[in-house]
């Protein structure tokens, strides 16, 4: 008897720290709304929100949102991004919605629109992920054009400079072109480089249903094959429409390591609002790789559940985010973080 009164007390409360948790988030629910990584957001969601505010469903406009960054010929994400150490563009991507449905392409060579390929991949076959050459035919033959395998201006410029010393060191937030050229330029830093190699999306629409996409050219100057967390569902992004969204950007390695998205996704689950689900993410990250390490990497979360509230937090500062939820409220912001 003793044993069942202590078991239902117990279960009384975890009930009760259940809903103490949900009470961070608010009843009402804010929709449209778009969600997006660093300044490049700003375009993108102006893009996301041309869907939403139609009506029009979450994942058309994840994929019309970064549609706009590929668009661009700058130095961080598309055919105009930085090259491999070979001199060589290659282009990772993913795209997830409401269903569990997911598709990515990794490796991908002269495709303007990698973000696009992935959605194929999720509606056309029974796969996930393609990657390299298989990704490359299969964009072809779904009538999406092969590029001119050229350098833009400035990531030719870049990757001359890097030749002079070959060396492969990501630095915290200037991972980009020194140039920083183009309509997405980021914010200038006192190193005079630039930076932001991914940008991920996340969003709600009208009907309460959530998906999400991240598309980048990975890291400036990576070795030839190298794949990052963007285009691997789970740890650069994951999406739960019966909790809320997530993706990552930053050090992919270390995404990868802790499932980041997905991690952060669960944590939103047990209660957490997205900021402190970005958090103890981020906590995680440290933990794994230990506090030094730590010093020397950039690894970032935005996170978007059910009811519209949105947050993020980094490992670093200097990450920011856009969201955007009306015509006239599409703004940026700067993230919290740990360091």
């Amino acid at each position: 008897m003793q044993r069942r009164k202590f078991l239902q007390l117990s279960s009384l409360s975890v009930a009760s720290l259940s809903i103490k948790q949900n009470n961070l988030i608010p009843n009402t629910i804010k929709k449209p709304i778009v969600i997006s990584t660093w300044d490049a957001g700003i375009a993108a969601n102006k893009a996301a929100w041309q869907v939403l505010k139609n009506n029009g469903r979450a994942l058309d406009a994840v994929e019309q949102g970064v549609m706009a960054t590929e668009n661009s010929i700058n130095c961080c994400v598309g055919l105009g991004a930085n090259p491999d150490r070979e001199g060589i563009v290659t282009l990772d991507a993913s795209i997830m919605d409401e269903n569990y449905n997911c598709g990515s392409v990794a490796f991908l060579e002269r495709i303007k629109h990698p973000i696009s390929v992935a959605r194929r991949v999720m509606e056309k076959t029974p796969h996930v992920m393609l990657v390299g050459s298989g990704a490359q035919q299969f964009a072809v033959a779904e009538g999406f054009t092969l590029e001119e395998q050229k350098l833009s201006t400035d990531a030719q410029k870049a990757y001359e400079n890097w030749l002079k010393k070959s060396e492969y060191k990501p630095v915290i937030n200037i991972e980009r072109s020194e140039s920083g050229h183009g309509p997405f330029a980021p914010a200038k830093l006192e190193s005079g480089e630039w930076n932001h190699d991914t940008i991920g999306m996340l969003a709600l629409d009208n009907k309460g249903n959530l998906s999400g996409s991240c598309t980048t050219s990975g890291q400036g100057f990576k070795m030839r094959g190298r794949v990052g967390d963007s285009p691997i569902i789970g740890a650069g992004l994951f999406v739960d429409n019966e909790v809320g969204a997530a993706v990552a950007t930053g050090q992919g390695e270390d995404v990868i390591r802790i499932a980041g998205s997905h991690t952060v996704v669960e944590l939103m689950r047990q209660g957490l609002s997205p900021e402190e689900a970005c958090k103890k993410t981020i906590e995680r990250v440290i933990k794994a790789k230990g506090i030094e390490k730590c010093k020397q990497i950039q690894v970032c979360f935005i996170a978007l559940n059910k009811n519209g509230q949105v947050g993020a937090y980094a490992l670093q500062k200097g990450f920011n985010y856009s969201v955007c939820y009306a015509d006239d409220y599409n703004k940026l912001t700067n993230s919290k973080y740990i360091l």
